[in-house]
């Protein structure tokens, strides 16, 4: 009996001995990697330093902490002070997030200055067979700031959400394509710049055409290996209210071998042309949104071909190719 309890707990040292070297090791190859991002040239890929980065977790689980992030991606840089990433080594294909704000935003090209803070956001990330099956943002108590000079209130609200969901009825296995559904929600919002209060927006969308295994998103161009496939953008429906004023809007756009839009989207609106009357001088205002009918309502339907959008048949503005 006594042998055999000597060779169980054995066996026991050598597995938990193998369990923590192979986390140490995968630690390791998880720091390589992060350590990377602060290497690439903030153009060709995006640059990511962490003032300290640390590694924790054990034994079942990576957790990626870096503090005072700075993200640069052309002239825009990001700070944030502070961001979590955590994985499960039994789940790998599931990646939780968090961040602490503010996050603030400048562009090096036009000067901008702004400030995006919360009291909690979170993201979840989830794969199947290198195919997202599940994208998730939640973030409360958001507010948008311009920071260029002072402090200006642009947009808050204190609720917003965003998830991105697999297709799968609509996933070619031959031709390596998927699709993705997005739904994206925020409640109370507030504009101050054009007097909006309250208002309850949300957004659906399809997105056809895109490569199922996102290790070969970067393998080629992205927009115009999209428009090869024949990937398509489906606005289901866009809605927005404030319960005096409204607004709707649904279409589909795709591009063309040029890389300029095609297709058209349809706006439905109550109020809306009233409001922003101050704002938007005419004719724009109505090239957008359209006449008032009977009913108060303003319909239009803006159309993209040949590089161009068009109110109905009425030129309105030129769009430059995307690729």
């Amino acid at each position: 009996m006594e042998k055999r309890i000597i060779i169980l707990g054995a066996v026991v040292l050598v597995v938990v001995l193998a369990w923590t070297g192979g986390w140490y090791f995968a630690a390791g190859q998880i720091r390589q990697q992060v350590d990377a991002l602060a290497l690439a040239d903030g153009e060709a890929a995006p640059q990511l330093t962490c003032r300290e980065l640390a590694i924790g977790g054990f034994p079942f689980r990576f957790d990626l902490q870096c503090s005072d992030a700075a993200i640069l991606s052309g002239d825009v840089l990001v700070e944030l002070p502070h961001f979590r990433a955590s994985v499960m080594v039994y789940r790998p294909n599931h990646v939780l997030a968090s961040a602490v704000g503010p996050a603030r935003i400048a562009d090096a090209f036009t000067g901008l200055k702004q400030e995006m803070s919360w009291t909690e956001i979170e993201a979840s990330l989830r794969l199947e067979s290198w195919r997202i099956a599940r994208i998730s943002i939640v973030g409360n108590d958001l507010a948008w700031s311009d920071t260029l000079f002072g402090n200006s209130l642009i947009a808050r609200t204190p609720h917003v959400e965003m998830h991105l969901l697999d297709m799968p009825e609509m996933h070619d296995a031959t031709a390596g394509r998927a699709a993705l559904a997005l739904f994206a929600r925020a409640a109370d919002v507030e504009v101050p710049a054009i007097e909006l209060t309250a208002v309850n927006a949300e957004i659906e969308t399809e997105i056809t055409g895109l490569r199922d295994d996102i290790r070969a998103w970067g393998a080629r161009p992205f927009l115009p290996d999209w428009q090869q496939a024949g990937g398509r953008l489906r606005l289901a429906g866009l809605r927005a209210s404030d319960g005096v004023s409204d607004l709707s809007a649904d279409g589909e756009l795709g591009l063309d071998a040029q890389g300029y839009p095609t297709g058209s989207i349809s706006i439905d609106s109550l109020g809306v042309a009233e409001r922003i009357g101050p704002f938007i001088d005419e004719p724009w205002r109505t090239l957008v949104l359209g006449v008032a009918g009977e009913d108060a309502r303003h319909q239009n339907q803006l159309n993209f071909a040949a590089g161009g959008m068009s109110s109905g048949l009425v030129p309105v503005a030129a769009i430059p190719s995307l690729f």
